[in-house]
């Protein structure tokens, strides 16, 4: 059978597993913020609409213009993307035939980028249920590696990266000539978070991916910020295609990055959201991943494999993420985002039916 290889499109998973999709379902398998984009989308979505008309400005001046004050670094360290996948793909395509280590489980999609541009991939594997990050294991690798891909907090764990881990590891690398690639997709779910931007100054082989897609929800739109030294962005910059950032989405993260307390309120809804499932998992005897962020790894420890809880769910209207395409985790463990209270409460009920029967 051929998984999908990402959450959403639940057509295709249900497709795959010879089932027709329920008229009604909750998609738990997307990390998309629950609470919708913000509000100030909605409102200026007309005054968006007269601009589909505009060519868009290729050097994305005025939102760079907002990440440069935001996160103080210069314009020139700042490259804007179609989402946090162009910049993976751009990312891949300037290490062509390099070596790159991925340390999993971890996103699909920074080995497809990779092979596709013929580099070779080398694997470092986290042990389960802690997924710990132990940089004496990882060192001996590093030797052999050109770049390290690094998802922080990880997908599809939740986990987060202690900083002083993360900063050895970077000085690690620097000694061996290695880039850090740091993937921070769900960095603003985190209630707290040290920004490794101010390393960049410090440190010319740390590149830093941000999406925007995840936080504001607008996966349709596709918006992404890579930070890095000067020379990096240039060179990336001269592999990315013209046009690849559409008016809408320039627009769009003006907009986004001016609602902090929309932040605010997403990682206080997250966070008591989290809790509560988590209380209820323990209570019912489920195990979790300790994640910190909108999503999390679910198991039933009664099962070997999972798939038998995967198809009750989907038969229930409910679609997690499998994991059968994450190195390691191969379907012992299911992926959810964190939902609204509502279709969380609808995911404890199946839940505990599952429970009572099994």
């Amino acid at each position: 059978m051929v998984w999908p290889s990402h959450g959403s499109n639940p057509q295709y998973l249900y497709e795959a597993m010879g089932l027709s999709l329920p008229e009604h379902y909750h998609d738990f398998s997307a990390n998309i913020n629950p609470l919708g984009p913000p509000p100030a989308l909605k409102e200026k979505w007309q005054e968006l609409y007269q601009e589909i008309f505009t060519y868009p400005d290729p050097f994305a001046t005025k939102l760079k213009k907002r990440i440069e004050n935001q996160e103080q670094i210069p314009g020139h360290s700042i490259l804007i993307g179609n989402g946090g996948a162009e910049l993976i793909t751009l990312v891949a395509r300037m290490l062509a035939g390099k070596k790159v280590l991925l340390v999993q489980p971890t996103f699909s999609e920074y080995e497809k980028a990779c092979r596709a541009n013929k580099c070779e991939v080398l694997y470092h594997q986290l042990s389960e249920p802690h997924f710990e990050l132990k940089l004496d294991e990882l060192r001996a690798k590093l030797v052999y590696a050109d770049a390290i891909f690094l998802c922080n907090p990880n997908n599809p764990t939740g986990i987060q990266y202690s900083s002083s881990t993360i900063i050895s590891l970077i000085e690690a690398c620097e000694k061996e000539n290695c880039l850090v690639i740091l993937d921070e997709a769900f960095f603003d779910f985190l209630l707290e978070y040290d920004s490794f931007i101010p390393y960049i100054n410090r440190f010319p082989n740390l590149l830093i991916i941000r999406s925007m897609t995840k936080m504001y929800s607008i996966p349709g739109i596709r918006l992404g910020y890579l930070v890095a030294q000067p020379a990096i962005v240039s060179e990336l910059s001269e592999l990315q295609s013209h046009w690849s950032t559409n008016t809408i989405a320039l627009l769009a993260g003006e907009l986004c990055l001016q609602n902090e307390s929309f932040i605010k309120e997403t990682q206080y809804f997250i966070s008591n959201e989290r809790n509560r499932l988590f209380h209820f998992f323990k209570q019912q005897k489920y195990i979790s991943s300790f994640s910190k962020v909108n999503f999390y790894l679910l198991q039933d420890p009664l099962l070997e494999n999972q798939f038998p809880l995967f198809k009750f769910l989907l038969d229930h209207g409910i679609v997690p993420r499998h994991t059968m395409n994450f190195l390691g985790l191969e379907g012992r463990w299911l992926r959810f985002a964190i939902k609204g209270v509502e279709e969380n409460n609808h995911l404890m009920e199946v839940l505990t039916i599952w429970r009572h029967h099994h």
